[in-house]
């Protein structure tokens, strides 16, 4: 199969497994040419790529900016804090101005759920979710399912436990789609307060004790405290969540196997975890980074192939 059965990347859900190896293995191709010393390709000479933020982000907008260079894309950036978005101007308005320059493809970011589905039935450009509010953010969930794949040889059969902030986490719920629909085992770990209600329906088992889990999985994915979306206090403080929830270095020297500690970032060093085992030999988070960009790459090639030229 060399065709995505998706003509936007609106989420995990909507993907086969078909789809995500088909995007791994463009992304291997990739990974070769971001190692090169020259790094681009000209693959996307004839394609301009709008990257919509409205929502604060650095790392995945340098990541998705970096990928469409790659690809040789022209790219134009939006960012909502100084547009015109703070006048009022709907989202459909934006996009429509954007589009009138002759725009192929949309990157988005946007604190509403189901943001980027609105957009995609709308507009004539593909559409790639940069995250939608607490509800998708496919890329991360795809890199971060690469870069498992990378370091264990495959995700089928391996055991992932997800550990914090379950509940406002669109990480949490991409990964949990996309490492299911790889063959994986999911486990999430938190404080009750910070654990959906629904999560068990989703087939993934719950556990409340971090050194439980840690015993039971092959990779811990370590969240950030997502303290901006909580309007309400979920735990007494960051240094009680931290003394029960966060991993140092001492708990993870004590575990009976090697385990791999994975971050989508940004870090908060010393809650979720402590700087020596954000740089230790068993976390593969810079190697996440740079996954990013290769995933990217092979999402934003793999859905330009559907534009009609």
């Amino acid at each position: 199969m060399n065709n995505l059965s998706v003509d936007h990347l609106i989420g995990i859900k909507d993907l086969t497994r078909e789809d995500i190896e088909l995007i791994f293995s463009t992304a291997d191709s990739f990974k070769e040419v971001i190692n090169r010393p020259i790094k681009k390709v000209p693959s996307l000479r004839d394609i301009t790529i709008a990257n919509l933020f409205f929502e604060n982000s650095t790392r995945t907008r340098l990541s998705f900016e970096l990928a469409e260079k790659r690809l040789s894309a022209d790219v134009v950036n939006f960012s909502a804090a100084s547009s015109s978005v703070k006048k009022g101007e709907t989202l459909i308005d934006t996009v429509n101005n954007i589009l009138s320059m002759k725009v192929d493809m949309v990157v988005m970011r946007h604190p509403n759920p189901g943001a980027a589905k609105f957009l995609s039935e709308r507009i004539g450009a593909k559409v790639v979710n940069a995250g939608d509010g607490t509800h998708e953010h496919p890329t991360q969930a795809l890199l971060d399912a690469f870069s498992i794949r990378e370091n264990l040889g495959s995700v089928e059969g391996k055991k992932v436990v997800i550990v914090g902030d379950i509940l406002h986490s669109r990480v949490a719920l991409s990964n949990i789609y996309c490492l299911q629909k790889l063959g994986a085992e999911v486990m999430v770990c938190g404080p009750t307060t910070l654990i959906p209600k629904y999560i068990s329906e989703l087939g993934v088992k719950v556990e409340h004790n971090l050194r439980k889990a840690l015993e039971w999985c092959d990779v811990a994915n370590m969240l950030r405290i997502q303290l901006e979306r909580q309007e309400i206090k979920y735990f007494p403080s960051l240094r009680e969540y931290s003394m029960q929830f966060g991993l140092n270095k001492e708990l993870l020297d004590s575990l009976p196997k090697e385990i791999v500690v994975m971050h989508p970032g940004p870090i908060n060093r010393g809650v979720e975890i402590t700087s020596d085992v954000a740089d230790s030999k068993q976390s593969i988070i810079l190697q996440q980074v740079e996954n990013g960009v290769a995933i990217r790459m092979a999402v934003i090639y793999l859905l330009a192939s559907k534009i009609e030229r």
